[in-house]
């Protein structure tokens, strides 16, 4: 069967699917491996690394999705402004897409209904069920570690202060304060790396066992309790809790986040859209100059003021939405991705001339569309679907 791996055309994105490494592991287990020239440049890989590992290089896009039996890439398909195509029209009928899709947020259900009219079977790598089998594929888990040590470095490239305390003729300058909200893996790595750039830390999540981590490693915890079927899903992660929890959540962070000069916000449910917790009267009590970085804004986001993919102002507060952040950092998320691409794929293909393994947990957990039909859950529901 045919793999083939685009170049990314989304803003700022620079990881590639595969690497020359992985190719030869795909193509030890019989697969083809076609990839559109260029596509590794960004995490600078060569095509001639490509080439001598087994691939392909084909040089028009068009002329790769053509032959393509599998596609795999990292985010979701875009509009090519070069071929005047969106990616998805230049998919064949019935072929197999493999990416983060992040079907329930809204700016990606008209791409799942493409998908859909297009009779394409597609799964999303953030749909892998943290379960001990899928640890090798879970791309979510990698791709948070990458994106919680970058998003406290952007913000403290936005904020017009020091975050450690620095010691001047004058006087002491105090150190920043952060807060960082959602302490699984994303807010474990922020608060780890402001702890090590001197800030103040504090950690809110609705989770005692989140909170005791974030404490573990220095953090202040500054936690909200909820009662603990309403808070912790199945593996320990956290659920959306109902609306009236919410408010209480809402009404709790308030006075917090008004005392943070950077506010982390990575509270995300998996497979479904991020909870809105900070609110427009929260942002509107932080001080000038203060920063949010909302890295759950490919779910949706957490504040209600984020705008997907711009920075944008709100009373003198700069709020990031900046999308693909791991893409900010392609060497190392590249590499962490392709690996999890590998592990995926092997799994769902267990025999590279056959079809996937739809009977596997991870793939039907995974799977979003297949032979005209939305299959993904959290999508249909986010979509009013059934």
């Amino acid at each position: 069967m045919q793999i083939v791996v685009p170049k990314e055309i989304l803003h700022a994105e620079k990881r590639v699917a595969v690497i020359p490494e992985t190719v030869v592991k795909l193509r030890q287990k019989g697969f083809e491996v076609a990839v559109e020239a260029g596509a590794g440049a960004g995490a600078f890989y060569a095509d001639a690394e490509y080439e001598k590992a087994g691939a392909t290089i084909v040089k028009d896009p068009e002329e790769l999705f053509a032959k393509a039996g599998i596609i795999l890439k990292v985010k979701q398909p875009v509009f090519n402004e070069a071929k005047k195509k969106h990616e998805v029209d230049m998919m064949p009928q019935g072929c197999t897409l493999v990416t983060f899709l992040h079907p329930a947020a809204p700016g990606s259900h008209d791409i799942v209904r493409k998908l859909r009219d297009r009779k394409i079977t597609s799964f999303t790598m953030d749909g892998i069920p943290r379960i001990s089998r899928a640890q090798r594929m879970d791309a979510l888990t990698s791709m948070s570690t990458v994106t919680g040590y970058r998003a406290v470095l952007d913000a403290a490239e936005h904020l017009p202060r020091f975050l450690p305390m620095i010691g001047t003729a004058i006087g002491p300058i105090k150190p920043a304060t952060v807060l960082v909200v959602g302490t699984g893996v994303v807010g474990l790595q922020a608060v780890a790396t402001a702890k090590r750039l001197g800030a103040v830390v504090r950690a809110w999540d609705i989770r005692e066992a989140a909170r005791t981590e974030a404490g573990s490693l220095g953090a202040k915890v500054a936690g909200f309790d909820v009662p603990k079927e309403l808070a912790i899903a199945e593996g320990g992660y956290a659920k959306l809790l109902p609306q009236d929890w919410l408010e209480k959540e809402r009404a709790a962070i308030e006075p917090v986040v008004a005392e943070a000069d950077i506010v982390i916000l990575s509270a995300l449910v998996p497979g479904s859209l991020a909870p809105v917790i900070v609110t427009k009267q929260a942002v509107a009590r932080m001080r000038p100059g203060s920063v949010i970085i909302d890295v759950s804004i490919d779910q949706g986001g957490n504040c209600a003021l984020t705008q997907a993919g711009q920075e944008v102002v709100q009373n003198d507060v700069c709020i990031c939405g900046l999308q693909n952040i791991p893409g900010r950092m392609a060497m190392h998320s590249t590499w962490l991705y392709a690996h999890n691409m590998f592990y995926y794929i092997e799994n769902l293909f267990k025999n590279a001339a056959g079809p996937a393994d739809l009977a596997d947990e991870i793939a039907r957990a995974s799977l979003v569309t297949k032979e005209g039909k939305i299959h993904f859950q959290p999508a249909l529901d986010a979509m009013g679907e059934h």
